[in-house]
């Protein structure tokens, strides 16, 4: 018997490991906010940031474990890491004032989304979508880009997939007649 219990507890243990990524992430947003930018260390964890940001879906699909909280949880680890990129890159890359306002205007954008989806859906209507991951990534990229590309075509380039996923989103959460939070695009409704 008491075999049977330690393998049920294994059981729970294994359903949880996307969250406890996507968890791993949300506290390495917090030990970024610590550490020297663009330090070794910092880059260290910025890397096992992004790769848990991955991992944590493809482990919830591949094990077939994905849930409405694991999207939830990981939508709002994806919220806490573009805030602190945000805090600690937009003071030391100096953005121009248009590109500041640019990144208000998405902001404000996504948060009229957020607000429609919770008074359609009554819950929070984070989306998956293809225009939302190419906005992480892009996110993500931003210091390697900066080096490749400048400032103004980073954020020129980021800033537009930014928007173009936060207005897709706000569109899909006005006119969806469900919260489908895997959708992959304006395209499938």
């Amino acid at each position: 018997m008491k075999r049977f219990g330690f393998i049920k507890m294994l059981e729970v243990q294994m359903k949880n490991i996307p969250n406890l990524i996507t968890i791993s992430r949300i506290l390495g947003t917090a030990v970024l906010l610590v550490l020297t930018p663009f330090s070794g260390q910092f880059f260290i964890v910025y890397f096992l940031c992004g790769l848990s940001d991955v991992l944590d879906g493809i482990i919830a699909r591949k094990m077939n474990m994905v849930s409405k909280k694991g999207q939830i949880l990981d939508s709002i680890a994806d919220v806490f890491m573009a805030a602190a990129l945000l805090f600690l890159f937009v003071p030391r890359f100096q953005l121009p004032l248009w590109g500041i306002y640019w990144i208000i205007i998405i902001a404000v954008i996504r948060l009229a989304s957020l607000v429609i989806g919770f008074i359609r859906y009554r819950q929070p209507a984070f989306l998956h979508t293809y225009a939302n991951k190419a906005t992480g990534i892009a996110l993500f990229c931003f210091p390697f880009l900066y080096i490749g590309l400048g400032l103004y075509t980073t954020t020129i380039f980021v800033c537009f997939i930014a928007s173009v996923s936060a207005v897709e989103e706000l569109i899909i959460n006005a006119v969806s007649k469900k919260l489908w939070r895997d959708i992959k695009s304006i395209f499938s409704l």
